[in-house]
């Protein structure tokens, strides 16, 4: 695998150990780019983003300790997983990592599994997390398409609303074909576009009712409808009441 799409970075000055480290890891199918000190570290963070740093905390140059802290003043890197691997036993030098942020910690001498098992927790976890942000992201894009859509589309009914546009005009006006409107309308809304397009005009004489507006016969021409009858029946089942029952309603309110 290519360096510079490592998943770890791995940060140890002792070349026997992090030979042998780097050698398992790379056995176990990870990418691992292995710095010597901190500041090779960091001239690599200025380009990489891993998906988890193991270092060493006594290390010449700069501390594992005084590379955290400057890792995570890092926006970018801020919620990269963090192991420190310690000779210290001491309780004290423990929680002191921990009360820093370090998400855990290794004591040597140790097992090479415990290495392997806590690196593979904390990327089975991210990437686990990873996914859902993914599906997040992807619902909230449907909304957003949606959201768009049905907004181009009430834009052109509005434009016209006294006309009675055909459904491929309407289509033409949104660059899909035929089939896609009828499609996303029956998805999204549950309806054809024809009852989509009169229950809107419904709702906008709704709203010219809600203006003031009392004449069932001006309410008709207004949404483009042509029979008045026609436009009571569509009312009433859209409302469960006929216009003027519902413009005197409106008035008493």
């Amino acid at each position: 695998m290519d360096l510079d799409q490592s998943r770890i970075l791995f940060i140890e000055d002792d070349l026997s150990l992090g030979k042998t480290i780097v050698d398992l890891l790379k056995i176990n199918k990870y990418g691992v780019k292995w710095c010597k000190n901190g500041l090779e570290a960091l001239l690599y963070l200025e380009n990489s983003i891993p998906d988890i740093i193991i270092c060493d905390l006594m290390m010449p140059i700069m501390s594992g300790e005084e590379f955290f802290f400057k890792v995570r003043k890092i926006k970018k890197l801020d919620k990269v997983p963090f192991i420190i691997i310690t000779a210290n036993v001491s309780f004290d030098i423990k929680i002191s990592q921990l009360q820093n942020g370090v998400n855990d910690f290794i004591t040597k001498p140790f097992k090479f599994q415990e290495l392997l098992l806590k690196t593979k927790n904390f990327l089975d976890f991210k990437n686990k997390f990873k996914d859902q942000n993914q599906d997040l992201y992807h619902n909230s894009l449907i909304k957003y398409k949606k959201k768009n859509f049905f907004e181009k589309l009430n834009e052109i009914i509005l434009k016209d609303v006294k006309l009675n546009l055909p459904i491929d005009t309407i289509a033409a006006d949104l660059y899909v074909s035929k089939s896609t409107l009828y499609k996303k309308v029956k998805n999204f809304k549950n309806r054809n576009p024809s009852q989509y397009i009169r229950e809107f005009k419904i709702e906008y004489t709704i709203k010219l009712i809600e203006d003031g507006e009392t004449n069932v016969q001006v309410l008709a021409e207004s949404a483009g409808f042509k029979s008045l009858s026609y436009f009571s029946i569509c009312f009433k089942k859209y409302t469960k009441a006929a216009p003027k029952k519902y413009i005197l309603a409106n008035k008493l309110q």
